[in-house]
């Protein structure tokens, strides 16, 4: 609550948070009406005490009081305040196992921007950064909203072995931080939401949402959040995002285009400590296993350097300002004035060459079929949320911040799920039908295989390769549709800027890439018309010159009109639909 300092016994809450430098907390979530609060309230050291310390409502004094006057005994006056089951449950003899059963009441998310925004965010100006900040609130709050709707689940009947969706929402407890915990401070903008684990059921009561739904799904949040994150960021700075990879053949990840990739090392100091303190651990695993680490063991050995390295917090406080400038003074000290200073007008130079050359339009079938490849090469048997996740990972790739329909992410995987995949035993499980993905060609249907089993590659290199080649099935299939003048709904346009004009598409076409054109019913039509007139005027010059030759005319072939066009058609590019 006071940032990564100390607070000194005694010291009220909120003024060692303005000597820290940090914000207060405030309360985020739908559940807050049923405890009497509203989004935005601060968060009160005795609230967050009641209620993530002891489980209680976060008014329960008053509600004590008011019982005590009207003679109820302190026992049951306690009672009336606890949300659910008390937690000294989990300590008495009645209770299974009570030795190995640790209260806990809450779940720390933590929404954390890619590193290049902490750098514009940290060396920009003071408009810049409220603008950051803005987006950090409306991607958090709409992550946590998708949260509620669609994940958080609580235990209800049968022992609390059955679970249901919440009655009202989440009360969630937002607290922002400024900077890291690398032995020289970094700019480091996140948002701890605590995410109380009392919940009303669908009958009123109060229990305990389950943790396992939301750990579940904690991926697809994550890539939910850093979707919307960039849409805000593109829509009110005009900035462009592009992938970056940071460790060779593992995933990228997006970063603001035009900032300068020297700053990202400034500016990550905890990883290149994590990294400097992998290989003495790396060589010790193999002394030791007489083998090196695979992917789990890698993974492992990651954590244990993250946690040996992981310096003490500081007792130091100083101010935003005060951080801002020394960050600053570090920056321009390390590259120099002039790179910090130009850092904006690189990122709208970089954006308008992305904007220039990306289409703001989603294929569904294709991002279908890349995102199935790429799970099932990656995981083989999957879930709906693991889709779900990568949908959102490939429309931040395609967009590369442009908006995104909602609910486009859902027809994605839809789509892949209908068309892709079969079900794995009894659950929720599935997996790639591969005689699906190759009806009519049986020698082709094992084309993924070798590429799940090439472990000379990394796992996303694989599956990178697998997307590669159900792609290029996908369009070949389109080839065959286009010779017979079959349509297909195929692709859904993204909304554009509305303040922005329009940009012409560029193709490359030394790389080979040239755009899919596509038409609407009022040009098909009037190409149409075109060509029937242009032939009519033809056929007559035939007539009247075979008359002046006293010679009869030859009987023409009529010229078929061109296929009409199907129900569906191709939206503007600012209204949108399906095409």
């Amino acid at each position: 609550m006071v940032g990564d300092g100390r607070r000194p016994a005694g010291k009220p809450l909120r003024a060692a948070q303005e000597e820290a430098g940090v914000p207060p907390g405030v309360w985020k979530g739908r559940g807050l009406a049923a405890v009497g609060l509203a989004a935005g309230d601060v968060v009160t050291e005795r609230q967050a005490e009641l209620l993530l310390g002891e489980g209680r409502h976060p008014d329960a004094d008053r509600i004590e009081r008011a019982l005590l006057a009207e003679g109820t005994t302190p026992a049951q006056a306690r009672r009336a305040t606890v949300l659910g089951r008390p937690i000294e449950h989990n300590q008495s003899p009645e209770t299974e196992d009570a030795k190995e059963r640790t209260a806990w009441l809450g779940m720390d998310l933590v929404f954390r921007a890619p590193p290049t925004v902490h750098i514009a965010w940290a060396l920009m100006d003071d408009e810049t950064r409220l603008v950051l900040e803005l987006c950090q609130d409306i991607a958090r709050d709409k992550t946590l909203a998708w949260i509620e709707d669609a994940v958080a689940e609580i235990r209800w009947k049968s022992g609390g072995k059955k679970s249901a969706r919440v009655c009202d929402g989440l009360i969630v407890a937002v607290f922002r931080h400024y900077e890291s915990r690398a032995a020289e401070t970094r700019p480091l903008l996140h948002d701890h939401a605590v995410v109380s684990i009392r919940a009303r059921r669908p009958d009123g009561t109060w229990g305990n949402q389950t943790a396992d739904a939301l750990m579940k799904h904690i991926v697809a949040a994550d890539a939910l959040y850093t979707l919307l994150f960039m849409e805000e960021v593109s829509a009110r700075l005009g900035w462009a995002w592009e992938p970056r990879e940071v460790t060779p053949g593992r995933r990228p990840v997006m970063e603001i285009a035009g900032i300068d990739q020297r700053l990202i090392g400034w500016q990550s100091t905890r990883r290149q400590q994590i990294e400097d303190a992998l290989p003495v651990l790396t060589a010790k695993y193999e002394e030791r296993q007489g083998h090196p680490p695979g992917e789990r063991a890698a993974y492992a050995i990651a954590c244990q350097a993250a946690d040996q390295t992981r310096s003490p917090k500081r007792t130091e406080l100083r101010s935003l300002s005060e951080l801002r400038a020394a960050w600053r003074e570090s920056a321009a000290r390390a590259y120099g004035a002039d790179l910090v200073a130009r850092l904006a007008e690189r990122a709208r130079a970089a954006a308008a060459a992305i904007w220039a050359r990306v289409r703001p339009v989603v294929d569904v079938a294709l991002a279908a079929a890349e995102t199935i490849a790429v799970v099932y090469v990656m995981r083989g048997a999957f879930a709906h949320r693991h889709l779900l996740a990568e949908a959102r990972r490939h429309l931040s790739y395609a967009l590369r911040g442009r908006p995104h329909q909602p609910g486009l992410d859902e027809q994605i995987v839809q789509t892949a799920i209908d068309a892709y995949t079969r079900p794995v035993g009894r659950g929720l499980m599935m997996t790639a039908d591969l005689h699906a993905l190759y009806p009519h060609d049986t020698e082709d249907q094992a084309v993924l295989r070798p590429l799940t089993r090439n472990r000379s590659a990394t796992p996303y290199q694989r599956a990178r390769l697998a997307a590669g080649a159900l792609t290029a099935r996908v369009h070949a299939a389109r080839r065959a549709d286009r010779l017979n003048s079959r349509t297909r709904p195929r692709t859904v346009a993204v909304p554009a800027d509305p303040g922005a004009r329009p940009r012409p598409f560029r193709s490359d076409r030394k790389a080979g890439r040239v755009p899919e054109q596509r038409t609407d019913v009022a040009t098909v039509e009037q190409t149409r018309q075109t060509l029937e007139a242009a032939a009519a005027k033809l056929q007559d010059g035939i007539r009247d010159r075979a008359a002046a030759r006293n010679r009869r005319p030859q009987p023409t072939r009529p010229t078929a009109p061109p296929p009409q066009p199907g129900p569906e058609h191709t939206p503007s590019r600012t209204t949108g639909g399906v095409a």
